[in-house]
């Protein structure tokens, strides 16, 4: 019976193996049926029979970086960083944290139409998928264009462990990152995971000196891991108000400097309770649309 069991240990392991390679080829040739010579953006999506697949997206949004008012500084830095991975050079995982609707999501989705034609390729990744980025950076390896994972209004609760595939992904693994793969991902949260009073209380202090409890460590670890931040603010009231011309102008509008549409501009702002570019944009819409 000993001989046997020995006999079969190495054709079970060769029939693991066997396993494996066949799943990574079913990635693979799913992403064959994409041409990415001609489709700029994806989306990863699962089917209910758990397998994986890129679906292209037809109509990408026509946002310009251009069309971004009062993030010059944040535009800057990450058209720097995108331009560098674009050219071959190095460059780093992006987190975009800060005040919601100030053009974290749009900056990224700017990228595609300002480096599409130099071979720049983004592919959105839901939270809920993350489990799937091993076989979703292998399959992009494959090919010359620069991938970046776009993974929008990340966060993770205490419970859920999406984030620990997320870390081994971007700095974590005996298996190197591709050259050719990046994560640009967005949050309303610096460390993408909520932080609670009882985590504090288990911070030593010695000597003058703050050794964080291995809570804080285990959160502050995934963030620390992209290599370049980049926070958003909210807008003052003339920002916003430049923002505001700037979309009606781009929507068609013509009667943006009469004490109306400023009137109107902010009291639009304080119904929504904040002034930012999304509420800059969704007013421009409202007035386009009025004065047509």
């Amino acid at each position: 019976m000993t001989n046997l069991n020995n006999q079969l240990i190495p054709l079970i392991e060769r029939l693991d193996q066997l396993l494996e390679l066949v799943a990574r080829l079913v990635v693979v040739d799913k992403i064959k049926e994409i041409d990415w010579y001609n489709t700029f953006a994806a989306r990863w999506c699962v089917k209910k029979s758990n397998q994986g697949y890129f679906e292209p997206v037809i109509r990408l949004p026509k946002i310009q970086l251009t069309d971004l008012q009062e993030i010059d500084e944040q535009k800057e830095r990450l058209y720097n960083n995108t331009q560098q991975f674009v050219s071959g050079k190095s460059a780093n995982n992006v987190l975009l944290t800060g005040a919601r609707g100030t053009g974290k999501s749009s900056l990224i989705k700017a990228l595609v139409n300002e480096f599409g034609h130099s071979g720049l390729r983004l592919v959105e990744v839901d939270k809920d998928h993350l489990l799937d980025l091993p076989e979703i950076v292998d399959a992009l390896s494959a090919y010359p264009q620069r991938f970046i994972i776009f993974c929008d209004d990340l966060s993770f609760e205490a419970n859920e462990s999406q984030y620990k595939m997320l870390k081994t992904v971007l700095d974590g693994s005996i298996h190197e990152t591709p050259q050719n793969v990046l994560i640009y991902a967005t949050s309303n949260r610096r460390h993408l995971m909520p932080e609670f009073l009882s985590e504090n209380q288990a911070v030593n202090h010695r000597d003058g000196e703050i050794h964080p409890g291995e809570a804080i460590e285990e959160k502050t670890s995934l963030s620390d891991r992209f290599g370049l931040w980049i926070s958003f603010y909210p807008v003052d009231q003339e920002a916003y108000l430049t923002i505001a011309k700037h979309w009606a102008l781009s929507l068609g509008a013509s009667d943006i400097s009469s004490d109306e549409f400023r009137m109107e501009a902010l009291n639009w702002a304080l119904t929504r309770g904040s002034r930012s570019g999304r509420s800059a944009w969704q007013f421009a819409r409202d007035w386009a649309g009025r004065e047509k």
